[in-house]
């Protein structure tokens, strides 16, 4: 089994950036296809970005050119980088991860490992 731990998230102004880590310990991360997802208070757990074992990366319609999803396998860590923030970004960010390959990468059931989450918040 992989075990997750998220870091990076903070409060920051509408514009700003931060990145995002996943430290994965247990198994190595290239064996899982991984993903970030992001809740906001009140609303259901959404889709952000997915990375593939074989690089191929997927991303919501919301994020799209501004975040980036990517992965050190040498660190066993997942990244996202996230830039142009807006207040609506603002959430409790998740990484997880599956045993490839997952069939459905924006799906929460195809991810079977999941971190503890770190709060993302913007202000306007």
């Amino acid at each position: 089994q992989v075990q997750l731990v998220e870091s990076g998230g903070g409060l920051v102004q509408a514009g700003g950036s931060l990145r995002l880590s996943c430290a994965a310990s247990g198994r190595t991360i290239s064996t899982y296809d991984v993903g970030w997802f992001r809740q906001a208070p009140g609303k259901e757990r959404e889709f952000v970005a997915a990375h593939s074992w074989s690089a191929y990366e997927d991303y919501a319609g919301s994020v799209k050119g501004r975040f980036t999803i990517s992965r050190d396998n040498t660190k066993n860590t997942v990244y996202l980088q996230m830039n142009s923030l807006k207040p609506e970004d603002t959430a409790v960010y998740y990484c997880a991860a599956g045993v490839r390959p997952i069939g459905h990468p924006m799906m929460r059931n195809e991810y079977g490992y999941w971190g503890q989450g770190t709060q993302v918040t913007v202000s306007s």
